[in-house]
C-alpha cells in the first residue's frame, strides 16, 4: 500500500502544470447544483456526443502525405503591423475588434476591454516541444495590447486556455469571466479567487458597465489524461450601453442559437468558430455554412450585425486545407447577403462602420486550387446590409438553407448544412454579482 501510494505521488510530480486541476471543494459541489449537470459529467444541449471515437479514425487520416502540405499556409500569412498607438486612441463607433489569430480577440465596447480565449503561446499543447504549431507570429505583443478589464474564457482546450497566457495575465490587475469548473485552472496557476467570475450558462457579470452572461455551447472539455467532464463549456454574450456582441467559443452547431440571440441579441457583431470542422465530429465544430446559419440565427429579425470568422488560419487542427475556412465563409455570407469582416490577423476594425475588411488576404499565400480560385461576388452592398435590407436573391438562398438536410464531406461548404436535433431549453437568466 505504502508503495503505491509513493508512486501515485511521483505520478502526480510529473504531471506538467498546463494539465491544471479538477475542481474540488467547494467549486465542485456548484458543479453538482448545476442544471447542466447529471450522472457526474456536464451535458450538451440537444445531446451532442463526444468524439473520443472519431479522434482515433481522424488520426488514421492526418497524416497522409498528400493532404498534410494543403492544411498549411504556402507562404508568410500577412499579419497586420499594429502598434500599441493604434490600440491606444478609442474606437470613434464605440465598438472595435482586433482578430490576434485562432479564436482570440480584443473586443473594445462601450469604454470596457474584453480580451477573448487568448492564446499568446507558440503551441496549443502542453508540452513546449510537442503539439500543434502557430501558422503566424502573434500580431501583437501581450504587454502592447494596454489595460485589459476582463479576460474571457469559452472553454479549457489547449488553443483557448493558454498557460504561459494566463500566467502572464496573472501578474495584471484583469478579472477573469470563465465556465463553471474552469476557475480551478486559473486559482491553481496563481490568478486570486477574488478576481474570478465563474458562471453556469444563462448567469451574468457586470464589469464596469458591460454585462456577460455565459451562454449556451455544443462542444466538451478536458486538458489531462484524464478528462472526468467536469469543467463547462460557454459562448458569450457582451452588452454595453450602446453595443452588443457575441463570441462562440467552440461549438457544434444547434437550434439553441436563436434562443441566444432573442434573449441577447441582435448584435453588433458575431465571432462565429468556422475552422478545424470534420466529418469525424460533426457535433463539436461547425462548418461555416453552419457557423454563417449560427450568425443569421443570432440575429433574429434585425439581421445587420457583421459576422466575423474565427478559429481558423493560426493551428492546423483538423484535416480540410487551410484556406477553405475562409472561402467556405464567403461562400456562405454571398449565398444569403450576409456582411462579413474578413480582418488580417491583427487588424482592428468597427463592425459598425460603412465599411469592414473584406479582401480574401489569405489567397495570396495558399495553394491555389485546382481550377482557380472562384470569383467574389456580391448579392447585397454592405450599404444595404447596414439598412437592414436583404435582396430577393438572399431571400430566395436563405429558404434553400432552411430546407436543405446535412449533405456534407469533410471539406464541404455548401449551404446545405442543416442542424440534426431538436431545439434545446435556453432557461431564465440568472444574475450573480460582479463583487
Amino acid at each position: 500500500m505504502t508503495g503505491s501510494r509513493s508512486l501515485s505521488s511521483g505520478l502526480r510530480a510529473l504531471r506538467p502544470a498546463a494539465f491544471g486541476v479538477d475542481p474540488s471543494g467547494e467549486r465542485m459541489e456548484r458543479i453538482r447544483r448545476s442544471p447542466n449537470y447529471a450522472d457526474g459529467v456536464f451535458r450538451n444541449p440537444e445531446g451532442a456526443p463526444r468524439p473520443d471515437g472519431a479522434m482515433r479514425e481522424f488520426a488514421k487520416s492526418y497524416f497522409r502525405k498528400e493532404e498534410r502540405v494543403l492544411r498549411s499556409p504556402a507562404g508568410v500569412v500577412p499579419v497586420h503591423a499594429t502598434t500599441l498607438a493604434d490600440l491606444a486612441a478609442p474606437p470613434a463607433s464605440g465598438l472595435r475588434l482586433t482578430w490576434m489569430g485562432h479564436s482570440s480577440v480584443l473586443a473594445e465596447i462601450d469604454g470596457q476591454r474584453v480580451l477573448f480565449d487568448p492564446v499568446w503561446g507558440e503551441r496549443c499543447s502542453p508540452f513546449a516541444f510537442a503539439g500543434p504549431k502557430r501558422l503566424h507570429p502573434v500580431p501583437v505583443p501581450l504587454p502592447a495590447l494596454g489595460p485589459v478589464d476582463v479576460v474571457v474564457i469559452s472553454h479549457d482546450h489547449y488553443d483557448h486556455l493558454d498557460l504561459p497566457t494566463i500566467k502572464a495575465l496573472a501578474d495584471t490587475d484583469t478579472l477573469f469571466a470563465v465556465p463553471l469548473g474552469v476557475g480551478a485552472h486559473l486559482e491553481h496557476w496563481g490568478v486570486p479567487a477574488d478576481r474570478l467570475r465563474e458562471l453556469d450558462w444563462h448567469e451574468a457579470t457586470k464589469v464596469g458597465g458591460i454585462t456577460l452572461t455565459a451562454t449556451p455551447a455544443r462542444h466538451f472539455c478536458g486538458r489531462g489524461l484524464r478528462n472526468t467532464q467536469h469543467t463547462l463549456w460557454a459562448s458569450w454574450a457582451v452588452a454595453g450601453d450602446e453595443h452588443r456582441i457575441y463570441h462562440s467559443g467552440d461549438t457544434g452547431y444547434f437550434t439553441g442559437f436563436k434562443d441566444i440571440g432573442r434573449e441577447y441579441g441582435p448584435f453588433d457583431a458575431t465571432m462565429i468558430q468556422i475552422g478545424a470542422y470534420s466529418d469525424f465530429w460533426p457535433d463539436i465544430h461547425m462548418t461555416p455554412a453552419e457557423g454563417m446559419r449560427a450568425h443569421l440565427d443570432l440575429q433574429g429579425d434585425r439581421p445587420t450585425g457583421v459576422m466575423m470568422p474565427i478559429h481558423w488560419a493560426t493551428f492546423n487542427l483538423a484535416g480540410h486545407p487551410w484556406a477553405e475556412p475562409g472561402e467556405g465563409t464567403v461562400s456562405a455570407a454571398h449565398a444569403v447577403g450576409a456582411r462579413v469582416a474578413l480582418p488580417r490577423p491583427g487588424e482592428p476594425f468597427e463592425p459598425t462602420a460603412e465599411t469592414v475588411p473584406s479582401e480574401p488576404w489569405w489567397r495570396g499565400v495558399a495553394l491555389v486550387p485546382k481550377g482557380g480560385w472562384p470569383a467574389i461576388e456580391k448579392t447585397v452592398t454592405e450599404k444595404t446590409v447596414a439598412e437592414g435590407a436583404v435582396s430577393e436573391k438572399a431571400v430566395a438562398e436563405e429558404s434553400v438553407v432552411e430546407e436543405a438536410a446535412g449533405e456534407k464531406g469533410v471539406g464541404d461548404t455548401a449551404v446545405g448544412d442543416t442542424p440534426r436535433d431538436k431545439a434545446a431549453d435556453s432557461g431564465d437568466p440568472e444574475s450573480v454579482p460582479a463583487g
